[in-house]
Parts: C-alpha cells; structure tokens; sequence
C-alpha cells in the first residue's frame, strides 16, 4: 500500500501542472496616501467654500485652507458635529486670519441596523456656527 501511495504521489508531481506567480514592477506610485481626514475635508469643502465667499466675499473663496479637524462629536441621532479650523490668506503673508467651523454632517439612515426612530434623515450637511478666531 506504501508503494501505491508513492508512485501516486510521484505521478501527481509530474503530470500535475506547477503554479507560477509573476510579480509586476510598477516604476511609479499609482495614487496618493489618503487619510480619514482627507475624505472628511473632500465631503464638507463644498459646504465650506459657500460659508467662506459669505464671510469675507469672492475673493478669498480660492484661497481659504484647510488646518485640521479640531473635533468629532456623535450624536444621538446618528448625526455628527464636526469642528475644523480654518486659515483665510490676507493681504500680507503674515497677517492671515483663522476660523473655526462647526458643521452637523447627517449620514442617510438607509441601514436596518440603525434606529429609524432617532435617525430619520437623508444626507445633508448644515453649519452650526461659524466663529472669527483672531481679529
């Protein structure tokens, strides 16, 4: 029996076909690193882009930029409260002006694992508060 197990095996061996792997070179980076953050800003610049043309008018809609998310807060709603902090370019370099944003994002409530008793909304985004941080 020994015997028949070994030339079973030894026949599998030849006959059966080997599998090769070709790895590809790629010579340059395809895309970029994307973070959690940057997808954040993707979704609310538009939002922001309208509040800033309403504060400081046309002209510094080009040029306002993004410095980071200050704060995440979740609400009972399945809603959340996001706080970004903001940099509007001046006149001079040095002299550039810093906001805070408070914006409510509230994802759709499409899914049947979310309570459709608190969470009854479709997509929107809405700012709460807009503050002028130096003068």
């Amino acid at each position: 029996m020994s015997k028949s197990i070994f030339v079973f095996i030894a026949l599998f061996m030849i006959f059966s076909p080997g599998q090769v792997a070709n790895a590809q070179s790629i010579k340059e980076v395809e895309g970029l690193y994307v973070t959690t953050e940057d997808i954040i800003s993707d979704i609310l610049f538009p939002t922001i882009d309208k509040r800033v043309m309403k504060e400081y008018g046309q002209d510094s809609f080009y040029d306002w930029q993004w410095k980071g998310i200050v704060g995440i807060t979740y609400n009972d709603n399945h809603s959340y409260d996001i706080q970004v902090k903001i940099e509007i370019p001046a006149d001079k370099m040095e002299d550039f002006k810093e906001d805070l944003v408070k914006i409510r994002v509230f994802p759709p409530c499409d899914s049947e694992k979310i309570n459709q008793e608190k969470c009854n909304h479709r997509f929107k985004i809405e700012i709460l508060d807009y503050q002028h941080l130096s003068p």
